[in-house]
């Protein structure tokens, strides 16, 4: 396969100069999956320090919402910076208002919302924590196996996709009790409808014997959850939730840092089941690369902190709220349809490939928030974990930037303004890396075997 973009060895020379120079000062706890070492992006390519340019299907995990450096984002930072870099949330100013205002707007939750602002998924997501417990005066939570919302001590409390998170940090916060997330393509219940069984797990089970319904503040849940395996969970399960948690006067706190700001083809992933939280936790694309976090809650649950109760520094920082101005207005009015649209497109595109390729188990997402699940077969469905891992750095050198979630699970979270061209790009080095990938696990096999 030519591969016109890329003119040198991976990592190239001046790649590997910096990563040299890294290893020496930075922490090594960061999970890098390949060496890429970025000069500049641009739209949906980016290019490293030595020339190579890459299609990225990654987006700064899901970050760069609107590309690399969209010109209005770039130009609203720019506008703001002249006025001013900072002045903390002891004083007020006009962006942060306006970004509340057009939270207030744009938020799922029917009716007034108040918004409190962070500069990350995890600072949101303890911030949410804390406004539950204050508020509730409950001590207890229920998160979801499978779960990322952060590793800060209270959000690591229920971030469970993988075990390497919370190895040697125990213990984390108290009063967390994690139930099944329903996965219908690898269920853990019996019957059909394994969001149903999980409600019913929880009413029936949790409630009767071990967590006392009355003590529980929130449930915090993903409406698809990402590093989990980016899982899409069966109708009704949310409507489910929401309807416990009103039976029981429990806050429903929707995690929609990594699904929220139109990556799902609307603006919300809430929004494909019409379900509304009470709480909402936003980051990520939320910037487009700036860091931007934001807790959205109800203005009667909000409006009960007292003076105090909670505070960051460089929350609502005057160049990250431009940012995510722009942002909105380019997701609103562009990006969200297109997310949507392509998403289609490349939602029957990978079922093609999955039809050639019997190591694909599953193919399953909405809008840009897509996963490709690889097995070592579709009878047993163990995971291709080395497959996957070997696909993933086998992209990067075809020059498709990617990343994995879940056991074996290839995601897919381009910007949002990719094109059909972008998607036909993509799947054609997908598909050579995976030919590759197989020929060098299995030699004789030819294209279409299965492989684990």
């Amino acid at each position: 396969m030519r591969k016109p973009h890329i003119k040198t060895d991976l990592p190239g020379p001046k790649a590997r100069e910096l990563l040299a120079r890294d290893a020496l000062v930075v922490s090594p706890s960061y999970p890098r999956d390949y060496p890429f070492v970025m000069s500049h992006g641009k739209g949906a390519q980016v290019w490293d320090v030595d020339g190579n340019r890459f299609l990225d299907f990654a987006a700064g995990i899901a970050v760069c919402s609107t590309g690399h450096s969209h010109p209005a984002v770039v130009q609203a930072v720019k506008d703001a910076a002249e006025r001013f870099l900072h002045i903390s949330s002891d004083y007020w100013h006009e962006g942060q208002i306006r970004l509340a205002e057009r939270m207030n707007q744009l938020s799922p939750i029917k009716g007034p919302v108040m918004s409190f602002f962070a500069q990350s998924g995890t600072e949101s997501v303890e911030a949410a924590l804390k406004l539950a417990r204050y508020v509730t005066g409950r001590g207890r939570f229920l998160g979801f196996l499978g779960g990322f919302h952060g590793r800060t001590m209270g959000s690591l409390a229920f971030t469970s996709s993988k075990y390497t998170q919370q190895k040697g940090f125990f213990p984390t916060m108290p009063g967390v009790t994690h139930v099944p997330y329903p996965n219908n393509y690898r269920p853990l219940f019996a019957g059909a409808d394994q969001g149903q069984a999980a409600l019913r797990y929880i009413e029936e089970e949790l409630f009767l014997h071990s967590v006392p319904a009355g003590e529980v503040a929130a449930i915090l849940v993903e409406p698809i959850q990402g590093e989990g395996g980016y899982l899409v969970p069966p109708d009704g399960f949310l409507a489910g939730l929401r309807a416990l948690c009103d039976r029981h006067g429990i806050f429903l706190i929707f995690d929609e840092v990594q699904s929220g700001v139109g990556r799902t083809g609307k603006m919300f992933a809430a929004q494909h089941w019409d379900v509304e939280p009470d709480i909402m936790t936003l980051a990520k694309g939320l910037g487009s690369g700036l860091p931007i976090g934001m807790v959205v809650a109800r203005r009667s649950i909000m409006q009960k902190w007292t003076r105090g109760a909670h505070g960051n520094t460089f929350g609502g920082n005057p160049l990250c709220c431009a940012a995510a101005l722009a942002t909105l207005d380019l997701v609103e009015h562009q990006y969200s349809a297109n997310a949507a649209k392509v998403g289609e497109y490349f939602m029957k595109k990978l079922h093609a490939v999955a039809a050639k390729y019997p190591i694909v188990g599953e193919i399953r997402g909405k809008g840009l928030m897509i996963g490709m699940e690889l097995v070592t077969d579709r009878a047993s469905k163990i995971p291709a974990k080395k497959i996957c891992d070997a696909l993933i750095t086998r992209a990067y050198h075809n020059g498709l930037i990617l990343l994995a979630c879940g056991q074996s699970t290839v995601r897919f979270m381009p910007p949002l303004l990719i094109t059909e061209a972008d998607v036909d790009e993509a799947l054609e080095l997908l598909s050579h890396s995976l030919d590759e990938v197989l020929a060098s696990e299995h030699p004789a096999a030819s294209r279409g075997v299965a492989a684990g």
